[in-house]
């Protein structure tokens, strides 16, 4: 689910220079191609590793004499952008293709990182299949296009049956307000010891599943927003992000969520779901459609009663005003670095990829809502998992992060006064207040105290 820390993140020689010795070292060869991905630091790592081997072994076999290098960065998101950021600013590193996760395509177009494939995508047959909305979310605010989506994604509640029938609640939960949720982790505080109410990502260790599955979650849920597109101006003032940012206090200055020290730890993430969830150590976690991914047969945590204790709801709006419901969606794509050595090779190899009997395969690894209207229709895809429908059905009620290049700075301040409200260190209204002065900073002018229309 994103963001860099350019400026934030101290990068030392010791760690870097190995990954760029790594892209730099075999040889400017017009016959290989070098791809740079990124490969988790929870494990769940092996379905991108092995559906790029797959790809990797189908290419080299139909295009004899020409060769794939697979270049995986483990690291944590934060950490991966701004390593990839640092691979594509060098002729002498940069890979052919990245990874690219969506809402950096226009920071990175500015950064001059990536080149545009218009002329590519309009000359391939199969560019038809992709919906709309996933051909917007890879095109710049040039009009130009800059990457090939494989996916996107929903987000919302999942929960654990064993706790809630400890707790005295229902199994086929369905939360119609934010005081639902609290509610309902007050209720598994009480009842339940020893076992954490609920999770809400928070922080700049967790980067931007902090700003997307825990803060944005909240904030689209009420009638405010982070970016008014009508006025085309970022938002400041919002009684929304005031709310939000309330929410949070009350999750972390009353016990309903982690403790402040675990949920500032960058394996947050691997923790809950590997460890918390199927040792039924928590009430329940906002997250991603891809969360059962940590439980399948190939995943890092194989756990076969999953679909049996587990069980998954929809984010309700704060006060339960139409529509009912929200999610927050983003995706991630393959783009064309500008310094790309064999840009035609590597585009060679994204079609090769992107076919529909692989899209096939690696949606429904990945347990990714599917962006190609063919893969949608495909049985296989319909069938692949019992959450596919619920996940793939929120993108009715979904909202995306505004996809402009002052983003990334804007969603690091966010993660500043999440910190800052978690630990105690700054109240909602001064956090709301610093957060406002940081938009300002990053923005200038181009603000405003309107959300716009009601969603």
């Amino acid at each position: 689910m994103r963001f860099r820390k350019l400026a934030t993140i101290a990068l030392t020689g010791a760690v870097i220079a190995p990954l760029l010795a790594a892209c730099g070292s075999s040889g400017d060869s017009k016959n290989e191609i070098k791809i740079a991905y990124q490969r988790s630091t929870d494990n769940n790592s092996r379905i991108m590793d092995n559906f790029l081997a797959g790809v990797k072994k189908q290419f080299e076999k139909a295009n004899p004499g020409k060769t794939v290098k697979l270049i995986p960065i483990q690291a944590t998101e934060n950490d991966y952008y701004t390593k990839l950021d640092l691979m594509m600013k060098s002729p002498r590193t940069a890979p052919d293709l990245a990874y690219e996760d969506t809402f950096l395509i226009n920071s990175d177009i500015k950064a001059g990182f990536l080149r545009p494939i218009d002329a590519q995508v309009k000359s391939w047959d199969q560019w038809s299949q992709f919906q709309d909305a996933a051909k917007e979310s890879v095109t710049g605010q040039d009009g130009k296009v800059y990457g090939v989506p494989d996916g996107t994604d929903t987000r919302g509640i999942w929960y654990d049956k064993q706790v809630f029938a400890k707790a005295g609640l229902p199994a086929n939960w369905e939360p119609k307000s934010w005081n639902d949720l609290l509610s309902a982790a007050r209720q598994i505080k009480k009842k339940v010891p020893g076992v954490t109410p609920m999770n809400l990502y928070t922080g700049k260790a967790g980067g931007e599943a902090s700003s997307m599955q825990g803060f944005e979650m909240l904030l689209y849920g009420t009638a405010d927003q982070l970016y008014n597109p009508q006025e085309k101006k970022w938002v400041v003032g919002s009684k929304g992000f005031q709310d939000s940012m309330n929410f949070l206090k009350t999750v972390y200055s009353t016990g309903l969520g982690p403790k402040p020290s675990q949920a500032l730890d960058a394996n947050i993430s691997t923790n809950v779901n590997t460890d918390w969830f199927p040792n039924a150590k928590i009430g329940f976690s906002i997250d991603g459609s891809w969360t059962a991914n940590n439980w399948i047969s190939t995943g890092p945590k194989p756990w076969k009663d999953w679909t049996k204790n587990i069980g998954w709801t929809a984010m309700p709006t704060q006060n339960g005003q139409a529509p009912g419901k929200t999610s927050m969606s983003g995706g991630w794509s393959w783009a064309i670095t500008k310094n790309a050595k064999n840009p035609t090779l590597a585009w060679k190899f994204v079609t090769a990829m992107q076919t529909e009997k692989n899209a096939v395969t690696y949606d429904n690894a990945a347990q990714n809502i599917a962006v190609r209207k063919d893969v949608a229709a495909d049985p296989k895809y319909q069938n692949s998992s019992p959450t596919v429908k619920f996940f793939t059905d929120l993108v009715a009620v979904t909202h995306y992060r505004p996809a402009y290049a002052e983003y990334p700075k804007v969603s690091t301040a966010i993660q500043e006064q999440m910190e800052a409200v978690t630990t105690g260190t700054s109240s909602p209204a001064k956090a709301s207040a610093d957060y406002d002065k940081s938009v300002a900073d990053i923005v200038g002018n181009n603000t405003t105290k309107d959300s716009g229309p009601a969603k």
